[in-house]
């Protein structure tokens, strides 16, 4: 996705949007938060640190994906990605994990527009 957002330079739907946060793909944030639960010293606000963005960024997805916002976007980072500097100020990577997987649900899963292009059969049930 970030290949076909640079080559056409596909512009976000929404502010946090649908598949999104801060105009960019919710799930790898998810699953990169996961990826760095318990993690000894890495912090939810070492997003802010460009070596630690530099170094890491091939091993953790999230810090990959803060990497990608931070190249496509310009100007202070507090003002382009909101909320995602706010979840920066969150103590631990379990709480950022959690308040992920609720936004998921609410923004994707519990919409209608969306979940009906879902295909629902033996492995995803609609009860």
């Amino acid at each position: 996705m970030r290949k076909l957002q640079l080559i056409y330079c596909l512009e976000p739907a929404g502010s946090h949007g649908v598949w999104g946060l801060d105009d960019y793909h919710l799930l790898p944030f998810i699953f990169g938060s996961s990826q760095l639960i318990d993690h000894k010293y890495m912090r939810p606000k070492s997003i802010h640190n460009d070596d630690i963005l530099d170094n890491f960024s091939s091993e953790y997805m999230y810090l990959s994906c803060i990497q990608f916002v931070k190249k496509v976007k310009k100007g202070p980072f507090a003002e382009h990605s909101p909320l995602l500097n706010d979840i920066s100020g969150v103590p631990n990577w379990n709480k950022v994990n959690t308040g992920m997987l609720k936004m998921y649900k609410a923004e994707v899963l519990e919409k209608v527009p969306i979940i009906q292009h879902f295909l629902f059969g033996w492995l995803i049930k609609w009860e």
